[in-house]
Order: structure tokens, then sequence, then C-alpha cells
């Protein structure tokens, strides 16, 4: 340090005070001990060399992997940023979306978090919550790939962690964005961000509006094979949707000391949904017509306060959650059809009430031992959660035909898990203990269905350090998953005519999930592994018909398996194109600074299922994944994103894909004004590719399904930052991140 200083002297006798602070700042300056006169001679020898080095940049880091989960940054990903969270979910290394609709991540089941909490919300309306979510509210996503104690074991086999924007600046910011979407449709996107941040009270406020139109066409072509000889119908359904989403998210986080928290939030969401509906059905003697409009209005409370403190200087840390989810939702179904052979008129109404509430009250504990490499968390919650859903139903006849669904469940949870550094290993181990009180009532049933499980969740993982650069992790953990209400409510929603009825099937029982994973990781961005799931009794989405129906009735339900196993494996890279491209020094400048580099980030999946006492009426193949990134740097300072996915033909869990699923996307964007306006051009399914083709074999009914929704979008997004952008973020998260994510310390 003294001779830092005296070459701090020297320049500043040479007027060079501005860069000696920075380089006071900086701490570039690593010197050893030599003659007085030697140093002046030095530091003026060395003077052109500071002078280069002295550069803050802070290099931004798109993707991290660590042994247990993979971080994707969103809110400066250009390919990420600019559209819903639930596009940007689909976006992510390892996502797939089935022909269903569901999200898996590397071949296994995935729970949504948001924040660190877990979603009450499923099936449609969890999509219709991340539809609203736009992506730049979001800071980061974490991929956690095989979730230990600490979280719920109601997650199957993995989860996906939401983490919105907490950036909270002196004074008063704003920021403007708007994604003006269109195709034939328009889907105008305006929204507002406003933050600030007053000595110990900071607060950030999100609103905006979205106006979705589009269409969507399914094409079921069925046979009934419990008629002799077999039936065959063509169905046909065209419909038109307006969506009208406002939202509003509120956050304030008042500081109580140094080492204490208090934090705010609430979240609401206000839906006004509208879609018109043609549908025939054409086969022998029949040429059936249905015309009819769906109205849906819906709204979403989330309140959470949490206070996060940290105990003392060794990183003990505390935090305890107390959180609610109000969830309403009335459907409405009006439609009138007509039998133009038999010249018989038909008509149905549906008018549901759904309620959901759910809170839950959670603690956490975190006791590091930094001297021993070892530490410990442990913690608890209590949640309740009730559903209610009343249908009414007008079926050809002024008679009600009334069914009532509720739901209650309580859950007692409380957890362990020690972490331990062992030369080159990382191990942890945990166990959670849940109780599960659950009750489903309906009118379609005689008897009130109890279920109640108290069970012990273990979880056990270990990480070899081969280098600091490559790890080996090798991990297991048992899950629960409990049927969703959108599988079990009854009441048929929206899909009900002479010949479709949807219900839900109220007997389904609790999945039971047995997780291995083995991965290795290296450089922070490749990422090899392969993972074997069985579970026990596992629901799935099927189409079924009443074996002695006179008339041919197409059945949406979810059916139980007593055995289904998958098996997955998995590889994510990039490929630095500036390496061959720009020559090797090139590529060295830019390593590390994904925002500069040219490069192509590669995700292979493969997967195959395997169901015990099920006999498939096709080959069970196995089905790859294939998924790119691109980023490009133009002229101009134009970035240029490019992704690409293809699922081809294959067998995805019990559905076989005639088709390949398949989409581009396609985006340039520019920053202005130093970087206060960022302007984006995007094509979303450039080719129109993207659609559903796929087989469903259910019990006495062959289902050809085809989907086509208007995916082809063109999109102009906006965005204008006010105030000082240069500020740091406060700082509000208090127990930070585990290092090495699969043991050894917390710090």
């Amino acid at each position: 340090m003294k001779v830092l200083w005296i070459i701090i002297i020297n320049q500043i006798k040479m007027k060079s005070k501005l860069i000696a602070l920075a380089l006071l700042a900086t701490g570039i300056i690593f010197a050893q001990e030599k003659p007085e006169d030697q140093k002046t001679t030095d530091s003026i020898k060395k003077k052109d060399i500071l002078l280069k080095e002295v550069v803050v940049n802070q290099k931004k880091k798109y993707i991290k992997v660590d042994s247990d989960k993979t971080t994707v940054s969103v809110k400066d990903n250009a390919m990420l940023n600019s559209g819903s969270s639930l596009e940007a979910v689909k976006k992510l290394p390892g996502v797939i979306t089935s022909p269903t609709g569901s999200i898996t991540l590397n071949g296994k089941g995935v729970a949504i978090y948001i924040d660190n909490a877990p979603s009450s919300l499923t099936g449609a309306d969890l999509q219709n919550y991340l539809n609203s979510l736009p992506a730049n509210a979001i800071e980061k996503v974490e991929l956690i790939y095989n979730p230990g104690a600490s979280y719920d074991a109601n997650a199957s086999g993995s989860i996906i962690n939401i983490i919105t924007s907490s950036k909270r600046m002196k004074g008063i910011n704003a920021s403007f964005n708007i994604n003006y979407n269109f195709n034939k449709y328009q889907k105008p996107s305006p929204q507002i961000l406003l933050n600030g941040k007053e000595k110990n009270l900071s607060w950030q406020t999100m609103i905006g509006y979205n106006y979705i139109d589009g269409e969507n066409r399914t094409i079921t072509d069925q046979t009934f094979t419990a008629f002799n000889p077999d039936k065959k119908i063509l169905q046909e359904n065209f419909t038109q949707s307006t969506n009208r989403n406002f939202y509003a998210r509120f956050g304030t986080n008042y500081r109580l000391s140094q080492k204490s928290n208090l934090l705010f939030n609430y979240n609401l969401n206000y839906g006004n949904d509208r879609s018109t509906f043609d549908a025939k059905t054409l086969s022998e003697n029949i040429n059936y017509l249905n015309e009819g409009v769906s109205k849906n209005k819906n709204n979403n409370h989330e309140l959470s306060l949490q206070f996060k403190t940290k105990l003392d200087t060794l990183g003990r840390t505390f935090d305890v959650v107390a959180y609610s989810n109000l969830f309403e939702r009335k459907p409405i179904t009006d439609s009138n059809a007509k039998d133009f052979i038999s010249n018989d008129t038909f008509y149905n109404y549906g008018n549901n009430d759904f309620n959901l509430q759910n809170h839950y009250l959670k603690y956490d504990f975190n006791f590091p031992f930094e001297k021993s490499k070892f530490s410990i968390s442990t913690g608890g919650k209590f949640n309740v959660l009730n559903v209610e859903n009343l249908g009414n139903y007008y079926v050809n006849t002024p008679i009600v035909n009334s069914i009532n669904f509720d739901y209650s469940e309580t859950n007692l949870a409380f957890y362990a898990e020690a972490r331990k550094k062992i030369k080159k290993f990382n191990i942890t181990a945990g166990l959670r203990f849940e109780d599960f009180n659950v009750e489903r009532i309906s009118s379609t049933v005689a008897e009130k269905i109890k279920f109640k499980n108290t069970n012990l969740f273990p979880n056990v993982s270990a990480m070899y350090e081969i280098n600091d650069n490559v790890n080996v992790t090798a991990s297991y953990s048992k899950k629960i998953s409990q049927p969703d209400y959108n599988r079990m409510d009854p009441n048929n929603g929206s899909v009900f005519d002479q010949y479709n009825t949807s219900q839900g099937n109220i007997f389904l029982n609790p999945t039971f999930f047995d997780n291995y994973e083995f991965k290795i990781t290296a450089m922070q961005f490749v990422n090899i592994g392969a993972n074997y799931t069985r579970s026990k009794d596992n629901n799935l989405f099927v189409f079924n018909a009443d074996a002695n129906a006179t008339e041919p009735i197409s059945n949406q339900t979810s059916q139980q398996f007593d055995q289904f196993n998958t098996f997955s494996a998995y590889a994510s890279f990039p490929i630095p194109l500036d390496y061959f491209l720009k020559g090797k020094e090139e590529f060295n400048k830019r390593m590390g600074d994904l925002e500069t580099m040219n490069y192509v980030f590669l995700n292979i999946n493969y997967i195959k299922s395997d169901i015990k006492g099920y006999s498939f009426p096709f080959a069970n193949k196995a089905i790859w994944n294939y998924a790119a990134q691109a980023q490009i740097i133009l002229p101009w300072g134009i970035k240029n994103s490019m992704t690409y996915f293809i699922l081809p033909s294959g067998n995805w869990e019990i559905y076989k894909i005639n088709k390949p699923i398949q989409q581009f996307d396609i985006s340039f964007n520019r920053d202005f004004m130093d970087k206060k306006l960022k302007i984006g051009l995007h094509c979303f399914d450039l080719f129109n590719s993207n659609e559903i083709d796929a087989l469903i074999a259910g019990q006495n009914l062959e289902t050809n399904f085809r989907q086509k929704q208007d995916s082809r979008t063109f999109r102009l997004s906006l965005t204008y930052n006010f105030g000082n952008l240069k500020l740091e973020k406060e700082n509000t998260d208090i127990q930070v991140e585990k290092k090495q994510a699969g043991g050894g310390l917390v710090k």
C-alpha cells in the first residue's frame, strides 16, 4: 500500500490527479517493494499501460450455470425481454412446451414460482397470468433442476422461479414501455414503471394494459372404437378471441436497520376476455353446426409481507413471509346449434362462479459455520388452500343442471438441510416433513373424498470440483404432486355441446416422484446431464368415450396411470462465433461479456417415457428437441437476435406427434440517447410453422388432434427511461446465494 500511495503522489505531480483517483478506486495497481527512484521510473514507463487499463466496465452475464440451477438474465437480454413472461419462459434452455400446453424442464414436470413463492394458479389460469406479466418486469429466471428440502415437496421434478425486477434508486425514476404487436389483429401492450427511494423507504410501481386479438383453429378426427363398426366423426372449431387485461404491481421496502428489511408487495390483475366460436361436426348422418360466444371476467390479488434480518456478523439470517392469493373467475358460455340432417335445433348455456383462496406463513433460518465449511438451514410453512366452483348449465332444456365443486387443503411442513465441503466435494443432504389434509366434494359424487398423507421427502446431492471451471454433480430427491383444481373440477367449463364434453376427474390421487440426476457443468455455460424419474399415479390429459353411449360423444378429462417412468438426457452449450469470424485476439477481448459477443447457444434434449400397464396403439418412439439462440452484432450498434426450436415426430408421454412442432423468431434491437431509448423490431414464427398435429389414444377413442393459432406476429417495442440510470440498485436480498449451490459455505 505504501508503494501505491507513492505512485499516486507522483501522478499528481504530473497533473494526472483524475487518473490517480481512478486507479485508487478500481484497485488495479499491484506493486512490489522497490527502491524509491525506481518506483517513479516504473510508474512513468507504465503510464500508457495504466491509462489503457483504467476502464470501469460492468460485464453482463446473460446465463450462469451452477450445479443445481441455471440462472438466466431477462431484463437486459434482447431475446427475452420484449414480450410476456410466458414467451420468455418458453425460450429458456431446456424448457419444452408439450402438445397439451404444459411446460417441462429437461423432460421433467415443472412448478412455477414467482419471487420464490409457488404460484397458486394452474392450467389456463396460470398461462393467462404469465401472459399478462411483461417480460421486462423480470430481473432473472432460475431453472432449478432437482430442488432440495427448502422448497415445497409439491414440486414434481423441477422449478422455474421467476424473479421480478426490484431496482429502487434515489429520487424518482420512470420507464415507459410499449409493445405493439400485430398481424391481421391488433395487440398493443403499454406499460409504465415508477420507482424511487427516500431515506430508508424505497418503492416501485408498475402499471400496464394488454389488449390482444387473436384466433385459434382446432380440428379433431376421431374414431370411436366401442361401436361396431367403428364410428368416425370430423370436428372443426374456429375461435376469435379478445383478451383485455389490466395489471398493477406495487412494492415497498423499508430498511429498519443495516441488518433488517421489511418488504410489502401487492399485485393485482383484472381480465375481461371474450371469444366467438363456430364449431362443425361432420359424419355419416351428422351435419352439426354450433355457434356461440364465451365471456370470462377474472381478477387476481396477491399480497405478501416479508421480514428479513441478519442475526449476527457470522452471516446467520432469519426470513419470515406471510402471503395471500385471492382469485375469482366468472366464465359464461352461450351457444346455439343445429343438425341440418335431422333438422333438430339445440342450445347450450353455462355459467360458472369460481373462487380460490390461498394463504400461507413460512419462515427460514440459515446458520453458516465458515471455519468448518459447514452450513445448515431450517424452516417451516403452514398453507391453507380453498377452491369453490359452482356451475349452472342449460342443455337443450330450461331445466338448470348445477354442479358444485369444493376443494380444501391444509399443508404443514418443516425442513432441515445441511451442506458440507470436504476438500473438492460439496455435499448437501436434506429432509422435509409434509402433512397434507385434502377434502374434495362434488354434487356428482355421493360422499366426500378425503386424502391424508404424512410423509418424509429426502434429498441428497454431491458435487465434485474437478477444477475451477468443471463440476460433476449427482442428486436424488423425492417429491409429490397434488392434482390441481383444473384436473379435478367436474364442471364443464366452455367445452361442451352435443358431441363434446369436458370434465375433471375428482377421484385422482396425488403423484409421487423419485428423481435421479447426473450432470456436468463447465465454464458457467456448458451443461450436460441426464435424469431418470419414476412416478406413481401420474395424471395425464386424454380424450375418452363411454363404451355404453348410443351417440359418439368425446369427453376431455384426466386419467391416472399407475407407473410412469421417464429418462431424459440433455446438453446446452455456446458456440463462440467470434473465435471463427473475428480471430482469437478479438475473441479474447469479448470473452465473458455476452453483450458484445457473436454466438449461438444450443440446447438438445432426448426424452423417452415408459408407461407400465398401458398398451400403446403405436410404437413407443423416443423424442428429441433441438433449440438454438443466436446473437449477431451488426453495424451501427444494432443487435440481431434469433431463436429456433423444433420438436420432431415421436412420442411425448402418451401422445404421438405426427408433424414436427417448430418456430423461428428474429429481432433487431438498438439503443439510443445513451441507452435511455431502446427500440426493437421483432417477428415471431416467421415462417408460420408452429402448429400441433398429434395422436391421442384414450379409452374407446382415438383422436387425431390438430391446432393452429395466429402465431406469426410482428412487434414494435419501445422503451424510454427517465431519471439517473447509473445509480446502483438497493440490495434487499440479505439471504445471499449458496456458494457452488451444491454444498459448501453460505456467504
